[in-house]
């Protein structure tokens, strides 16, 4: 097992987990200023912040609700956005899976994107960190983007129209995306997934209450599994 001290995997985290900071300070701070806009007071802005910590899904939700979409609608679309989280609870399992009971809560409660990422590539790096690193690196992550996302959220409530429209923080929502995928898209059913996933979310865009975008998800994963297991008879065929 790896002999890297709690202390120097949490320090690992911490630093890892800065460049998420000038995504999430934005992205955060747009999403205040959305639900307000959208008619939510500060405590119900502040509320779904603190419960949902999806940011996501909590723009899916005032996205939808703006559209006057039924209210069934607007929790199953949720919902689907954020089906990608018990993907993430299964492959931290691996890692966290004798870990206490409320320790993994707390994982559960704080297992957004950017704190998946970074576990997800580090434990990659260095398999071999034993349980109490691990539980350090992703204290690590989560300590500057946790209390900056409540932040930032309760400013931008606050803020609501003051904030000049020429700062343009709408950049950060497909930015934080494309800085959270793109060094995952190592192998191909990845990349057929992630190209799957972009046409047909284009093609379904019509679609209302924002519909298309599950429609994209389930064709891209089905399109993903569907090339690995290409690859993988590909790969019998050629051994045998």
């Amino acid at each position: 097992m790896s002999q890297k001290s709690p202390s120097t995997a949490f320090t690992d985290g911490v630093k890892e987990a800065l460049p998420f900071v000038f995504l999430v300070v934005p992205f955060a701070l747009l999403f205040g200023v959305v639900a307000t806009e959208a008619g939510l007071n500060l405590v119900e802005t502040m509320g779904m912040t603190v419960l949902v910590i999806a940011g996501a899904a909590q723009f899916t939700a005032v996205a939808l609700w703006v559209e006057n979409a039924p209210t069934l609608i607007v929790i199953l679309t949720a919902l689907a956005v954020n089906l990608r989280m018990a993907l993430y609870s299964a492959a931290m399992a691996v890692h966290y899976g004798k870990a206490p009971i409320w320790k993994r809560a707390l994982i559960a409660y704080l297992l957004v994107d950017q704190s998946y990422a970074a576990a997800a590539l580090k434990f990659e790096r260095e398999p071999n960190l034993t349980l109490s690193a691990k539980l350090a690196y992703f204290a690590g992550v989560i300590t500057p983007i946790a209390p900056l996302w409540y932040l930032f959220s309760y400013i931008g409530a606050v803020a609501g129209s003051a904030i000049p429209p020429e700062y343009a923080l709408d950049f950060a929502v497909p930015i934080t995306f494309i800085a959270m995928t793109a060094p995952m898209l190592r192998s191909l059913p990845h990349l057929i997934a992630a190209i799957t996933s972009v046409v047909f979310a284009l093609a379904f865009a019509w679609v209302p209450y924002s519909l298309g975008l599950m429609i994209a998800a389930a064709v891209a994963m089905g399109a993903g599994a569907l090339t690995e297991i290409v690859l993988e008879r590909r790969g019998r065929v050629i051994h045998e």
